[in-house]
Order: structure tokens, then C-alpha cells, then sequence
């Protein structure tokens, strides 16, 4: 093998490694953001409420944990992303309800993501260590918010989230919206400790259960 042959080689392992040690994929793991009400909103009262507010993303294969805190109570979505199933459940003061989603109620509740683009800005930041750039998604109807997404860090599981469906990469920061106030939420804490499977099961008692086209029509009325 001559010097440009070995030189070649060396390039192209050095390369593979590099790539290997920039990103590395996990099964499983949690993810923490906190929740900061954006400045100017017209609500300070509703934004109150949301002081102190989080947001935590367990991961494990296929299955997702989504819960978001706050003082006025808790909501978990637990989805599978092979299936496309999932299960939603509200807890706020005595009411407790848990509402069960076929791939096509879980399409629909996030239907505003569907076609979702972004366009690379060149904008970068630092996010507990991580190394991130600035994307802007565009939706259908023409709005946009903001993320700051890495490409140090990958979960296995790719369809967490509707709204990142297309992104090159995780997002540690992104702009989002709480009922009429528009939020940003910031990662705080990554952990790839184990995450125990009993975290994505549906409880069978304590709940009221209705379904995905009831709350639906509560909502409309």
C-alpha cells in the first residue's frame, strides 16, 4: 500500500471516528426544560402560574413520557411511536382524566405541525455545553417559532415530537405555545441513566376516561 493509499485511509477512519465521537445515539434517557413566559405578554396574572413551570421527556426505545408541571397541575402523554397510539392525562386539582389516541386522533391534535420546515440560520449558542444552531420553522398557516437544535446529541427515537419532525437535530431550546401564551422552553438537564417501563404505563384506576372526539366537542363548546 503506498503513502497516498495509507494517508487516504487514515483520513477517511479519522473522519468516521470524529463523526462517532460528535453524535452519539441513546435509547434512553430524560430530558428537563424549564418553561420562561416570553416578554410581552398581556396575561401576567395566566403568567403567574406558569413561575416555576417544567417540562420532562423520557425516552426508551420506541416509547415516549411527555409531563408538564406546573402549579395549576399535571398533563402526561405517554406515545408510542411505532404505533402511533397514545394515551393523555390530565391532572388539575380533583379532576383527573385520561383520554386514549389512535394514530389518527394523535395526527390530528397535532395537525398544525404537519409539513413542518425549517430554515437553517447560521445564528449558533452554547446550551449546557452542547454546541447548537438557530432554525426557524415554518408552519402551514404561516406562522414560525424558533429553536436552537444540536447535533451532538440524538435519541433513538425520532417521532417525540410532531413539531420537530424534519429538524437536523435535538432541540435544547424552542418556542412554544401554552393556551394563549407564547413560552420558550430551555433544557436544563440530560441524564442516560435506565428509565424504568413501569414510566410508560396506563393507569387502570383514578382516572375519568373519555375520548379523543369528546374532549374535542368540550373544547369547541
Amino acid at each position: 500500500m503506498n503513502q497516498m493509499m495509507k494517508a487516504g485511509f487514515l483520513f477517511l477512519f479519522t473522519a468516521v471516528v470524529g463523526a462517532a465521537k460528535a453524535q452519539q445515539t441513546y435509547s434512553e434517557g430524560m430530558v428537563t426544560y424549564n418553561i420562561v413566559v416570553n416578554t410581552g405578554n398581556n396575561e401576567p396574572k395566566a403568567a403567574d402560574l406558569l413561575d416555576g413551570a417544567t417540562q420532562k421527556i423520557w425516552f426508551k426505545g420506541v416509547n415516549t413520557r411527555t409531563e408538564l408541571s406546573s402549579i395549576l397541575g399535571k398533563t402526561v402523554t405517554l406515545h408510542d411511536s411505532k404505533t402511533g397510539a397514545a394515551v393523555v392525562m390530565n391532572e388539575y386539582g380533583e379532576q383527573k382524566i385520561l383520554i386514549r389516541m389512535t394514530k389518527d386522533d394523535y395526527d390530528d391534535r397535532n395537525g398544525k405541525y404537519a409539513g413542518v420546515q425549517f430554515e437553517l440560520m447560521p445564528e449558533t449558542k452554547k446550551i449546557m455545553g452542547y454546541n447548537c444552531k438557530l432554525a426557524i420553522a415554518k408552519l402551514k398557516d404561516g406562522t414560525t417559532f424558533r429553536v436552537y437544535y444540536t447535533t451532538e446529541l440524538a435519541f433513538q427515537n425520532k417521532d417525540y415530537g410532531a413539531q420537530f419532525k424534519n429538524l437536523p437535530g435535538f432541540p435544547l431550546e424552542y418556542e412554544s405555545e401554552l393556551g394563549k401564551m407564547k413560552v420558550t422552553c430551555i433544557a436544563d438537564k440530560v441524564t442516560f441513566d435506565p428509565v424504568p417501563s413501569a414510566m410508560f404505563d396506563v393507569p387502570k384506576t383514578g382516572y375519568r376516561e373519555m375520548t379523543y372526539e369528546e374532549i374535542k366537542k368540550v373544547r369547541k363548546n
